[in-house]
């Protein structure tokens, strides 16, 4: 596997060994198979992971990019994801979720 160049991180409101938080409550984890999906279509290299809490639940669910370093809250449905990865392939940042 070649270095991706994008490194998808999905909030799974882990906190120890449960899941305690509001983003997996908000159902983050299912953007997890919607996201590897698109970016393959896309013909993305990306990596997906899911993680443990990032301690913003009142802004989840919450998805970070990386390197670019953009965090990413209210990302609630597959449009989000969509809008999100379109503006990745555009170069820039999806401010309408853009956390700042």
């Amino acid at each position: 596997m070649q270095k991706p160049d994008y490194h998808i991180f999905v909030c799974a409101s882990f906190r120890g060994t449960e899941a305690k938080g509001k983003c997996i409550k908000k159902e983050s984890l299912q953007l997890i198979p919607y996201l590897e999906e698109e970016l393959a279509d896309r013909g993305m290299n990306a990596m997906v992971s899911s993680t443990g809490c990032l301690k913003l639940c009142e802004e989840g669910p919450v998805m970070v990019v990386y390197p670019q370093g953009y965090w990413y809250r209210g990302v609630e449905n597959e449009g989000a994801v969509d809008e999100i990865l379109e503006a990745l392939e555009e170069g820039k940042a999806a401010e309408k979720y853009l956390l700042t």
